[in-house]
């Protein structure tokens, strides 16, 4: 699947800096109906590192940009796209741009984010113990500035559309993930250092299984 760097590429970036990622696979080994029968939330993760292709793939799969006029893989309200996607790894936050197909490392402090995560994720270690957790934030004004109130609803549904994808995803890769949605929203925006209108909302660890 293209280039075999690892995680550890991140590890050169500064804050503001972008890292253009490997471009996704768009065919693959497994169908949907087999990551469908496997999938299963996954929370005994082992310590290896994930390949940067692997990322690459789960970033795209997530809110990647897959057709005219920047329609993502997953659908959304009135395509208004009011999620925004972070990557969480032991050496730092990194916000997905899916037009550039590339990562910006946003946090500030050299540290390894991933037990303050699980702080804020209730003390849920696994959290801590996955290479990687791709975090989902909301900026609702997106939507709710165009269908109201209800537009919070069609939020929650998109993230459930973005979120189903990437555990899919993983599975294909031959990956396990889980979902989290138990967490303290201002702890877990203050370690990924959130603007004010990101809103997290869904929380994936993802890495082999252990």
């Amino acid at each position: 699947m293209g280039k075999r760097e690892s995680i550890r590429e991140l590890a050169d970036l500064t804050p503001g800096s972008w890292l253009a990622l490997p471009p996704p696979a768009q065919a693959g080994s497994v169908s949907v109906e087999e990551a469908i029968v496997r999938r299963r939330s996954v929370r005994d993760f082992a310590g290896e590192a994930l390949e940067l292709q692997a990322i690459s793939q789960l970033l795209w799969a997530a809110q990647g940009i897959t057709g005219a006029e920047g329609l993502r893989a997953a659908p959304s309200a009135g395509a208004c796209y009011p999620l925004e996607l972070y990557l969480v790894c032991e050496y730092g936050v990194f916000q997905y741009e899916p037009r550039r197909h590339a990562v910006r490392m946003v946090t500030t402090i050299s540290r390894d984010p991933r037990p303050g995560l699980a702080r804020a994720a209730y003390g849920q270690g696994f959290v801590a113990r996955a290479p990687i957790s791709l975090v989902f934030a909301a900026v609702y004004r997106r939507t709710t500035s165009r269908y109201g109130d209800r537009g919070i609803r069609y939020v929650h549904i998109d993230v459930g559309h973005a979120a189903e994808n990437v555990h899919l995803q993983a599975e294909a890769l031959g990956l396990a993930s889980v979902p989290v949605g138990a967490f303290d929203d201002a702890a877990v925006a203050a370690v990924l250092e959130l603007p004010a209108d990101h809103k997290p909302v869904y929380i994936i660890p993802i890495g082999r299984r252990g």
